[in-house]
Parts: C-alpha cells; structure tokens; sequence
C-alpha cells in the first residue's frame, strides 16, 4: 500500500512537549524532536531514558499524557488509522514466525496489507531479493541466523512500502558482521527516500548512520545536532601517549602539569595547539621517561553520551 502526498512534507515526524508517566514514575518530561523528511534521526539515551515509549506513542501503540505529535502530518492521537497507514515499525522483539517460512511470514503480512495472490507473492519476492534472503526463502525462520532474523523483520516492515520507517534497537544482539549488513540495508532504505527514526544501543551506529543525534536523558532531551558538532562540543582532539613504564606515570602527570587522565602507562591530555605534541614529548624527556606509542584520538559519540548522561547515571 502506498501512500502518495500531494506536496512534499518539509518534517515527516514533529513531537512537541510529549510526556508521559507510569505510575508516579515520569517517563517523559516534554520531549521535543523533529525528523526532516528523508533524513535518518537516531534517538539516544541510557536505559529507561523513554526512548522505546517515544517510539510507541509516534507509532500510535501508546497514547501520550501531553503533548503533540504528527507523522507524515497527521496527528498520532486523533488520526491514527492515518499515521498506520504511512508507517513501519521493526521493534525490539522479531515479529517473524519462526514455524513458517522467510517467503510465507512475508506474504502473511502482504495479506495484512491486502495484497492477495500474486501480489502478495510479488512484492514478497521483491523483498527477499532486496534483503538479500531469496536463497532462504524456503527455509523455517527458526532456522535463520539473528542476522537473517532481523533483515526478515525489516522487511516485513517494509510490505506497504512505508515513507516512514521506525527501528527500535534493530541491531541489539547481532555480532558485528550482521550488524554491519543490517547498516548496509539502512543507508539503502535512506537513499531511496525513506524517512527513519532509530533508537539505538550502539554510539557508532548512531555516528555511522545518523544525520542528527537527539539525546535524551532524565525524560528531557539534553541535546540535538549533528554527530559531528556533537563530538565538537565535548571538546578538542586528545592525545594519548603510551609510557615504557607504568611506575613512570607520577613523574609523566608531573613534568606535563595539566592532564586529562592517567590509567596505568597511559597518559591523555586535551590538545592545546598544533606543537602541544612536540611540547609534550620533550618535557617527558626530560624527566626522563621513556613513551613507546602516541596516538591523536578526536571525540567521539560515546565521549558526548557519558558527559550529556552523567547526572542521570
């Protein structure tokens, strides 16, 4: 089933303020987030920061208790039959039947959708070849790799050629060549115009895939940018110098003042301009410690997670 917009929607998904509790505990706090329309938006957080209730309430599976929220335009509390009908949603748990088929879990779903007979063969076919599954079609899922599990469950996701693509955690659990081909079938997905919302466990997956990283934490969103200025935001590049030796540290953290931190023979200090290395290198020489690696290391996702998080961990 696809759907066709008649204009462009400059914002395929537009939350505002959302909130919701369980019980007395609060959930959410007032999420605000936007999803351009064909841009990937990953959706950051620790465990239990409301990133899955997010999800559930955009994807009209859970009614927020304030709040707003449109995808594809339409309201996702008062025009949900809509919003369904523009959506996919590949959870955290597989929704694959392990007792039939890759080819009949695909065509089960195309009768969801009310493709019937060849068509539903039809677009079954077309999504094992683009999944990369038709040489197990044939196979009970219960015998698929988790990998193979969770391509077949994006591609259920996929039966009504949704413009709008929701992916909870899809990667959790896979070991990382699977992971890596699961990457692969989203950068395909993005390039071909769909909109996607991710949630993920995994910073790198986030920096490999994102255009924008939303940041949650507390019930609130503490920050929203691109990974790039993100990572710029945490701070300079570092170096990181390996000593011959661990009893040297003291003397290394002496000579060079200022440091970022010591753990065993490894000293990391903020870069300070373009000769800090060179600065660096002759003052632990003359001290008279010995260093047997130097490496240049820029910030990372999981540098900006830990300091936007610390409070809340």
């Amino acid at each position: 089933m696809n759907v066709i917009h008649s204009t462009p929607l400059t914002d395929s998904v537009r939350a505002r303020g959302l909130t919701k509790s369980f019980g007395g505990n609060k959930v959410l706090a007032g999420i605000d987030l936007t999803v351009p329309t064909g841009s990937l938006l990953a959706l950051l957080g620790p465990n239990g920061s409301g990133k899955t209730t997010t999800v559930r309430i955009l994807t009209t599976l859970l009614a927020p208790d304030g709040g707003t929220a449109t995808v594809g335009g339409h309201d996702v509390t008062r025009e949900g039959v809509a919003v369904r009908r523009m959506i996919g949603l590949t959870a955290q748990q597989a929704t694959v039947d392990d007792l039939l088929t890759g080819r009949e879990n695909l065509e089960l779903f195309a009768g969801l959708y009310h493709l019937k007979g060849r068509r539903a063969r039809r677009r079954a076919e077309e999504l094992l070849e683009r999944f990369d599954l038709a040489g197990a079609a044939n196979r009970l899922v219960g015998t698929y790799s988790g990998g193979m599990r969770r391509r077949l469950d994006l591609a259920a996701s996929m039966v009504s050629a949704p413009r709008i693509l929701f992916l909870d955690e899809p990667t959790t659990g896979l070991d990382p060549r699977s992971r890596a081909e699961l990457w692969s079938v989203i950068r395909e997905l993005l390039a071909s115009g769909t909109t996607i919302l991710l949630t993920t466990q995994y910073l790198e997956e986030a920096d490999q895939l994102a255009d924008r990283v939303v940041v949650i934490s507390g019930g609130r969103v503490v920050a929203d940018d691109s990974p790039a200025a993100l990572k710029r935001q945490v701070g300079t590049e570092r170096l990181v110098l390996r000593l011959s030796a661990t009893a040297d540290a003291p003397r290394a953290a002496a000579a060079l003042g200022t440091y970022a931190g010591v753990e065993e023979r490894e000293l990391t200090l903020a870069l300070q301009g373009p000769d800090h290395l060179r600065r660096a290198l002759d003052a632990l020489h003359r001290a008279g410690v010995g260093v047997e690696h130097v490496e240049l290391r820029t910030p990372t996702l999981d540098d900006v997670f830990f300091e936007l998080t610390a409070a809340a961990a």
